[in-house]
């Protein structure tokens, strides 16, 4: 597992730049979706699982991984569970896509910034862990944050509730299957779970003349690095985490929605009512909150050290313990 280490006179230059590149990467990815167009969303996430797939075959090709995909393909429990795994991821990724499309961006990023808030609370209700009382104080701040949304903005902020919801349920899945089972190989193994779906949505639109990636050039190219787009932030965020202290990869997860946030105000142009900057600043009250905890206890985000531990060794395989007590926890992005 990988060391709780304090933080260090000097940060790993290095290291610093891999995971800031990543979560930088991350952030910048609603600019990128609205060059698909013509493609819908359910086109986007499609091809998306597809060239993902793809791309992940042809790294654990070069890199001797192959083996530790015959490894993960046979244990029909680690199946089952990477299978769910990428039902949640790809909902994910779909609600993100229509999100950014659909002119709701902002709600994208809200998505991501109450993320930790909801790991947090499906530690408790699902793994029966105990929450000091400030943590209980930051999940409180949270809900109110959406109350006054909902209230202000006359609707539920769905597309936010969901993303954090299947990132957190996506989050609780990966911890159940373990650390035996690298990033890249269960991303591999989570796309090949919808391939399927994604094949058949695919030619569906080939056959009724509605495939866009039918128009070749530029176009069809971008498609086609989406999976390089999903693949190489997680890359870096690997060699981050193996060369940054998890307290300070669990700061920069907060760049990735903060740059989402600038995205559609600053070059989409969305609104930001009153009651939004209400319930925005409430969620950043409840992340001070949570992360001063963290910083308090002595214990780095238990989530960022779970995935972390997945990304460092993809053939390393460790023991996993799960602590008594919650700490502030996050997660990878793999949006």
């Amino acid at each position: 597992m990988p060391d709780p280490r304090p933080l260090p006179d000097r940060i790993d230059r290095g290291g610093l730049a891999q995971g800031v590149g990543a979560y930088f990467l991350w952030g910048l990815l609603p600019l990128y979706f609205p060059l698909l167009a013509p493609a819908g969303s359910v086109e986007i996430i499609a091809h998306r699982v597809v060239w993902s797939l793809v791309f992940c075959l042809l790294l654990l090709a070069l890199t001797g991984g192959l083996a530790d995909l015959r490894a993960a393909l046979t244990h029909r429990r680690t199946l089952a569970r990477l299978g769910t795994a990428g039902v949640l991821i790809a909902t994910n990724w779909l609600v993100y896509v229509y999100g950014v499309l659909s002119g709701h961006t902002v709600d994208g990023a809200l998505g991501y910034y109450i993320n930790p808030l909801v790991t947090v609370a499906l530690a408790v209700a699902v793994l029966g862990e105990r929450m000091r009382r400030t943590q209980w104080v930051a999940l409180g701040l949270g809900a109110a944050a959406v109350v006054v949304i909902t209230v202000g903005m006359g609707r539920l902020p769905w597309i936010s509730l969901v993303l954090a919801l299947t990132f957190g349920l996506y989050g609780l899945v990966k911890n159940r299957v373990g650390r035996t089972v690298g990033a890249v190989t269960s991303l591999t193994v989570e796309t090949a779970a919808m391939a399927p779906l994604a094949v058949a949505y695919l030619a569906f639109l080939a056959d009724d003349g509605r495939l866009t990636l039918a128009r070749g050039g530029w176009h069809a190219a971008a498609l086609v690095a989406l999976g390089v787009v999903t693949a190489v932030p997680l890359l870096l965020f690997g060699g981050a985490a193996r060369r940054l202290p998890l307290s300070v990869v669990g700061m920069l997860q907060y760049l990735s929605p903060t740059l989402q946030f600038l995205v559609a105000l600053l070059v989409f142009g969305e609104e930001m009512p009153g009651a939004r900057w209400a319930g925005f600043a409430l969620v950043w009250a409840a992340l001070v909150v949570l992360t001063v905890d963290g910083i308090r206890s002595g214990r780095p985000p238990r989530r960022v050290a779970e995935l972390a531990a997945q990304v460092v060794d993809p053939q390393e395989t460790v023991n996993q313990k799960s602590p008594k007590e919650t700490v502030a926890p996050t997660g990878t992005r793999t949006s």
